[in-house]
């Protein structure tokens, strides 16, 4: 029986690793179902890394020291390479390395690609057995996430293959499918997929999965179809969800207004946002449903709104939405640099404006609301100087005139919104 050894990670030295690192993709068929390329890469390994499971799969003939991945993994991953530098390395990864694993910490440490051989990964094989077409399927992993994320991904008719963390996940995603108005989604747990011990549960709707069900394998993906129940909220896919998804306290850009914010501002994958005085955070919620990599930091001072703001981001499934407790502008130096800062409250703070300004980039945007005169007067004297576009939003909502129907306009928005650049704009004085 091979014996494992736990290594304590060692500190990197000032250069870091520079082990030869190959990494060696393996799936429930263990070593049966890997190709010759990668047998004889770990045959020749004189340290075999993964964890205790991968690691047991692997014949006597891989004879290199065998050692387990610590807990928590990532912040051992540079120790650990350090520890064993010079020495040939296989790592052992679920599937394919660079799909939700392994793969990208190694190459972020290592700062070049390592060596990567990929066996099929499980969501592969979850779509063949589903039929599927893979590139019409979103997937979601919950490995190490909370299980709210999973609600940003419910559109009607979408389906969904979740990665899972272990074998209470499936009932966490009928529990959450039930609580968003999806109920009637039609799900199937795959377990061990591609091995010897493959299973796969009958189809059953969220709302008929029982909490008394006992867990299946750790070792598996939950197939969803989302189907919206009738009476659920319809939340789409694009900046101005309705007003009613959000738990508020009047602090709420309106949904029209937020659209045009959120149009104004131009979320993009991987960009960072600031959202100065969140309110109840539906803007900093909005841009980071935008894309799954996008940021956002929300800075209220209110306790009781900023408790209101993580609720609301978990609810509508962006969970990571970082909730700053405190008051701007002294807060706003200890926060990473943005590319996008919004401020929709607070802008008579002394130095509030200059201090967003001052923090972005060149190429970085900022859009600053506002509904009071005196505000007003500052975007007007921000824009004199910086330039940008200065707009009012009017927006009027129809409602009952005894036995008529009349226009009920709601309190005009002035909206500053610019984009720094190296040279001021032509008649922008820029001081």
């Amino acid at each position: 029986m091979p014996r494992y050894r736990a290594v304590i990670p060692a500190r990197p030295g000032p250069s870091g690793p520079s082990s030869a690192v190959t990494v060696v993709g393996i799936g429930a068929d263990g070593w049966e179902g890997i190709p010759d390329t990668s047998r004889a890469a770990l045959r020749d390994a004189e340290v075999l890394i993964g964890g205790a499971r991968q690691l047991a799969l692997l014949p006597p003939e891989c004879a290199g020291e065998r050692v387990v991945w610590p807990s928590p993994l990532r912040p051992a991953v540079p120790g650990l390479l350090t520890a064993h530098e010079g020495r040939r390395v296989a790592v052992l990864a679920s599937g394919d390395p660079m799909f939700y694993g392994i793969g990208r910490a190694l190459v972020e440490e290592l700062g070049d690609a390592p060596r990567v051989l990929p066996h099929p990964s499980s969501v592969s094989y979850a779509a063949a057995r589903a039929g599927w077409p893979l590139e019409d399927v979103e997937v979601v992993t919950l490995v190490g996430r909370p299980t709210a994320r999973l609600a940003a991904a419910l559109h009607d008719g979408r389906r969904l293959l979740v990665l899972s963390a272990d074998a209470r996940t499936p009932g966490e995603v009928a529990g959450l499918l039930r609580e968003r108005g999806f109920g009637p989604s039609r799900m199937r747990v795959m377990e061990q997929l591609g091995g010897p011990r493959e299973h796969m549960t009958g189809e059953v709707s969220a709302d008929g999965w029982s909490a008394a069900q006992a867990p299946g394998d750790p070792l598996n993906i939950v197939a969803v179809e989302c189907r919206r129940a009738p009476d659920a909220l319809r939340l789409g896919g694009v900046p101005g969800l309705p007003d009613d998804a959000y738990e508020h306290d009047g602090q709420l850009t309106k949904r029209h207004i937020r659209a045009a914010t959120l149009a104004a501002l131009a979320p993009a994958p991987g960009e960072l946002l600031w959202d100065v005085g969140g309110g109840s955070g539906s803007i900093a919620i909005e841009w980071m449903r935008a894309h799954p990599s996008c940021r956002a930091v929300t800075v209220e001072r209110d306790p009781v709104r900023a408790e209101r703001i993580t609720r609301n981001a978990d609810r509508l499934g962006v969970p990571s939405l970082r909730v700053v407790g405190a008051a701007a502008p002294a807060v706003l130096a200890g926060l990473p640099s943005p590319d996008a800062v919004f401020v929709g409250g607070g802008l008579t703070a002394p130095g509030l404006l200059d201090a967003c300004w001052d923090a972005l980039p060149v190429g970085g945007r900022l859009v600053a609301n506002t509904v009071t005169l005196e505000s007003e007067a500052l975007l007007a004297d921000a824009y004199r100087r910086h330039g940008g576009e200065l707009v009012r939003l009017a927006v009027a909502h129809a409602v009952p005139v005894g036995g008529f129907t009349g226009w009920r306009q709601a309190m005009p928005v002035t909206q500053w919104a610019v984009q720094k650049t190296l040279n001021p704009l032509p008649g922008a004085d820029n001081r």
